[in-house]
């Protein structure tokens, strides 16, 4: 089965963006916590970027997850 790139990315940052707002935190702040510019954290929570393993994994240490992938 071949992943639709676009889809996938899509559903990572809607995933993103409710962890993000459980934690009550701006798009600024996530970026802030995660050594990240606040512009990439809402290209990746609008599907617009492929974040990389190093970035998924300051994501998740900045919301204090383990991973970034269960239950999207």
């Amino acid at each position: 089965m071949k992943a639709n790139s676009a889809k996938v990315k899509k559903q990572f940052g809607k995933h993103l963006k409710k962890l993000r707002n459980e934690k009550g935190w701006t798009q600024e702040e996530l970026a802030e916590r995660a050594g990240m510019h606040f512009t990439y954290i809402g290209q990746i929570e609008r599907g617009l970027r492929n974040p990389s393993l190093i970035n998924l994994y300051k994501l998740a240490r900045a919301l204090g997850v383990k991973s970034l992938f269960l239950n999207p």
